[in-house]
C-alpha cells in the first residue's frame, strides 16, 4: 500500500482537528427553543418575550420592588442623605422626592420591555447599532462585576452573622486572611452565600416570583424586629432626630438636591435596566402600579427604619452602626451572647441574607447575564451569564477595595452618573424620535440589511449624545476622587450627576436627530405581535435566503 504524500497527510489531520472543534463548539452552544436558533445576534433569552413565557402578574411586579426596595442598599440610603448634613426629617423628605421621582423615571425605561418586550440589551441596538450596542452593554457588565462582589461580599456576612447565633464560636472568630483584610468567617460566609445563589440561578427568570417572595417576606420581618426593638427601648426616634441640619456644602436646598440625586443615582442600573424585567409582564401596564406606588413606598419605608434603628442603636450601644447584619453581630455581643437573644439574630441574619441573594439576582445577575449573552449569543445565556458573574465577582476581592473604601466607592458609586446618559439616549430615541416604533426583526441581523447597521454598525449620534451627557461631571468626579473636601462648581455639578447626564444626553440626542435625522424612523411597528417576529424576522432564515 503506498504510503499518503505528507501535505495530504497534513491537510487531513487539520480537517479532523477542525471538525473536533466545530463539534466542540456545537456541543457548549446554549439550549434553544424551536423555532429560535442561535446566531451571532440571538439566543432563546434575548428574543422578543414569547407569550408563554411572560408570567409576571401585577402582584409579581409588587414583591420584584419589595426586593429592590427593602434591601441593605436601601436601609443604609439615609447614611448618604445625613452626610450631605440633612437632619432626619429633612431625609426623609428627600426620600420622598427621590422615591417618587425614580417611579416616574422605571415607567419610562420599562416601557418598551412592556410594549416591545424586549431588554436593554437589545434596545441598546436600535440606539447605538448593531455593533455599538457593545459599548454600553459591557459597560454595565463590567461595573455589575464590582457591584456583584459588593453584594455577595455583604452577604456572606450575614450568613457568618446567621452562623455564629447558632455556633457563638463562630461569631467570635478572629483570624483573617488577605493580609488582615478578610475575616475568615465571613469568607467562609460568601462561599456559602454562592452556593446557594447558584443554585437558585438555575431557575429561569419568569420562575423567580416564589423565591423572591420567600426573599421579601423574611427581610421584611428583619425590619420589624429591628423597628420594635429600637424603638421599645429609647421610646424615641434616637438622638439623630434630635441633631440640627448642618449642611456640609452650600444651603438646605442644595442638600436635599444632592440627597435626592443620590437616590436616584443609587437605583440608576435598575432604572436603566427595566425593561429587562418588564417583558416578562403578561399583560399591558401590569408593571406600572408597582413602578408607581410599590417602587417609591419599599424604598421610601425601607430607608426610614434604616435612619431610625440606626440612631436608637447608637442610643442603645453607643456607636453608628448603618449595616443592619453588623449591627445584629454587635447585638449579640451586646447582650453576652444571651440564647433569646441569638434565635433573634438568627432568623435576623437569615432575613438579611436573603435581601442579599434577592437583590443581587434582581439588580445584578439576571441584567449581566443577558449583557454578556448579547456579547456572545452562541454561547452564554442568562444562566451562563451569572454563572460567570458569580466567578468575576468574587475574583474582584470585594474585602480589598471596601478596606480603601474611600477612594475606590466614590468611584464606583459615580459609574451611576455614567449610567444617566444611557437612560436619556434610549429614552429620547424611543418616545421623541421614533414615537416607540421599532422594527424587532432588524433589531436580530448584523449586516446592512438591518435598518440599525447605520454605518458600519454605529449610530454615531448616539455615542456623541454620551459623551456630551458625560463631560460635564467629569472634572468633578476627578476632583472629589483626589479630594474629598473639594467644593466648587464642578463638585457641585457632580454631586448632582444623576439630573444632568440624564436631561443633557436626552435633549443632545433628540436635537442632533431632529436636525440629522436617522432615516429608519417609523419603521416596524408600535409593539410586539404575537408571532410575528418568529414568521417575519428570523435572522437565520433570511441569512441562508441572502446566501442562495
Amino acid at each position: 500500500m503506498t504510503d499518503l504524500p505528507p501535505a495530504m497527510t497534513n491537510s487531513r489531520e487539520a480537517g479532523l482537528h477542525q471538525s473536533r472543534w466545530r463539534k466542540f463548539l456545537q456541543y457548549i452552544e446554549v439550549p434553544t427553543d424551536p423555532g429560535v436558533p442561535n446566531t451571532p445576534w440571538l439566543n432563546r433569552d434575548l428574543i422578543p418575550m414569547p407569550k408563554e413565557r411572560r408570567t409576571y402578574k401585577i402582584w409579581s411586579y409588587f414583591i420584584y420592588w419589595c426586593i429592590s426596595g427593602f434591601c441593605t442598599a436601601g436601609y443604609t440610603t439615609g447614611s448618604t442623605l445625613l452626610a450631605y448634613g440633612l437632619d432626619a426629617r429633612q431625609a426623609i423628605v428627600s426620600l420622598v422626592i427621590g422615591g417618587l421621582l425614580l417611579g416616574v423615571l422605571c415607567v419610562a425605561c420599562g416601557w418598551m420591555g412592556e410594549r416591545h418586550h424586549i431588554g436593554f440589551t437589545v434596545a441598546c441596538r436600535f440606539s447605538w447599532g448593531m455593533r455599538g450596542a457593545y459599548f454600553p452593554v459591557i459597560f454595565r457588565a463590567f461595573v455589575i462585576i464590582f457591584w456583584d462582589g459588593l453584594q455577595a461580599y455583604w452577604g456572606g456576612q450575614a450568613i457568618a452573622v446567621t452562623i455564629g447565633a447558632i455556633i457563638p464560636g463562630f461569631a467570635h472568630m478572629k483570624q483573617t486572611l488577605a493580609g488582615g483584610t478578610l475575616f475568615t468567617k465571613d469568607f467562609i460566609g460568601m462561599i456559602i452565600y454562592y452556593v446557594f445563589f447558584i443554585a437558585i440561578m438555575r431557575i429561569p427568570p419568569e420562575r423567580l416570583q416564589r423565591p423572591f417572595i420567600v426573599s421579601s417576606v423574611m427581610f421584611c420581618g428583619t425590619l420589624i424586629g429591628l423597628l420594635a426593638w429600637a424603638v421599645s427601648n429609647t421610646h424615641s426616634g434616637g438622638p439623630l432626630f434630635r441633631e440640627q441640619a448642618s449642611p456640609v456644602h452650600g444651603g438646605t436646598g442644595w442638600a436635599m438636591l444632592f440627597g435626592i440625586t443620590a437616590i436616584l443615582g443609587a437605583w440608576g442600573g435598575a432604572t436603566v435596566g427595566q425593561s429587562d424585567w418588564t417583558r416578562y409582564a403578561n399583560r399591558p401596564y401590569a408593571p406600572t402600579l408597582s413602578q408607581l406606588i410599590a417602587a417609591p413606598f419599599c424604598i421610601i419605608v425601607c430607608a426610614t427604619i434604616g435612619i431610625i434603628v440606626t440612631s436608637c442603636a447608637q442610643e442603645i450601644v453607643g456607636s453608628l452602626i448603618w449595616e443592619p447584619f453588623l449591627l445584629l453581630a454587635t447585638l449579640q455581643d451586646y447582650y453576652n451572647d444571651s440564647p433569646r437573644v441569638r434565635v433573634a439574630i438568627f432568623f435576623a441574619g437569615l432575613g438579611c441574607a436573603c435581601a442579599q441573594l434577592g437583590i443581587n439576582i434582581v439588580f445584578n445577575s439576571v441584567s449581566a447575564g443577558m449583557d454578556l449573552s448579547g456579547v456572545v449569543p452562541r454561547y452564554i445565556n442568562i444562566r451562563r451569564g451569572a454563572y460567570l458573574l458569580t466567578f468575576l465577582g468574587l475574583a474582584s476581592n470585594p474585602w480589598q477595595y471596601l478596606s480603601k473604601a474611600s477612594t475606590f466607592l466614590t468611584v464606583i458609586s459615580s459609574f451611576g452618573t455614567f449610567f444617566a446618559p444611557f437612560s436619556g439616549i434610549i429614552l429620547a430615541d424611543y418616545f421623541v424620535v421614533r414615537r416607540c416604533v421599532i422594527k424587532l426583526e432588524d433589531c436580530y441581523i448584523g449586516d446592512k440589511r438591518s435598518i440599525y447597521w447605520y454605518r458600519n454598525g454605529v449610530h454615531w449620534r448616539a455615542p456623541l449624545a454620551w459623551v456630551l451627557g458625560v463631560f460635564p461631571t467629569v472634572p468633578g468626579l476627578i476632583m472629589t476622587t483626589l479630594d474629598a473636601t473639594a467644593w466648587n462648581m464642578w463638585v457641585r455639578i457632580f454631586h448632582i450627576a444623576f439630573f444632568v447626564g440624564l436631561l443633557i444626553s436626552f435633549v443632545t440626542f433628540s436635537v442632533i436627530c431632529w436636525v440629522s435625522p436617522p432615516g429608519n424612523v417609523g419603521v416596524g411597528v408600535s409593539y410586539h405581535e404575537e408571532n410575528s417576529f418568529e414568521e417575519e424576522g428570523d435572522p437565520e432564515s433570511e441569512e441562508k435566503k441572502e446566501l442562495v
